[in-house]
């Protein structure tokens, strides 16, 4: 996965939630514990997270850093601050050779953070639409570059229900919901 990736689910989520920002989001994003309002800043969060982690080249844990979105920001200004993190690691990713490598868990290479950026884009704007019963569903190619990079142990079968299953969201017949689960973006 690369930077165009990013850029297609950003589109994505633009296209999702754009045309909902006079919705209440001050309600729960799905089963999360989260409003859509505070779903929506974490997705801020971590591509801002991403794209430090890739410009800082951190290779033992985390930048002591995070992102706030002030209480009075508003829907349509909180997806202003997804485009403007989404840019930034799209940015990074661009810059970054093949042999880059930062923290996430252990070494990630530039196509493992694209691979968490659309998992965090394309889960988190299902769980906003879920939340503002929009019916939205993740794109089934992007699920499936997310499971290929991320979940190798993935279920066969429909990509958009195995990303769902994958990250707890949905049981699936013989596998129930799961309340746990690792991502593995590391590479060495």
């Amino acid at each position: 996965m690369d930077a165009s990736d990013v850029a297609s689910a950003l589109d994505e989520l633009r296209r999702a939630l754009g045309p909902q920002t006079g919705g209440d989001w001050t309600v729960r994003a799905g089963d999360l514990d989260w409003s859509c309002r505070e779903t929506a800043a974490h997705i801020a969060h971590d591509l801002l997270a991403y794209a430090a982690q890739l410009a800082g080249g951190a290779d033992h844990g985390y930048l002591p850093l995070d992102l706030t979105v002030r209480e009075t920001a508003t829907p349509d200004e909180i997806l202003r601050i997804i485009d403007a993190a989404g840019a930034l690691l799209i940015t990074q990713l661009r810059a970054a050779g093949p042999e880059t490598r930062a923290w996430h868990w252990g070494p990630t290479d530039p196509s493992g953070f694209a691979a968490l950026g659309v998992n965090e884009i394309v889960l988190h704007t299902y769980d906003i639409t879920q939340g503002l019963g929009t019916g939205w569903c993740p794109p089934p190619a992007a699920c499936a570059a997310v499971l290929a990079r991320l979940f190798p142990d993935h279920p066969a079968g429909d990509p958009v229900r195995a990303l769902l299953w994958c990250t707890g969201r949905i049981a699936l017949p013989d596998l129930p919901r799961r309340t746990s689960w690792t991502l593995r973006a590391a590479v060495d």
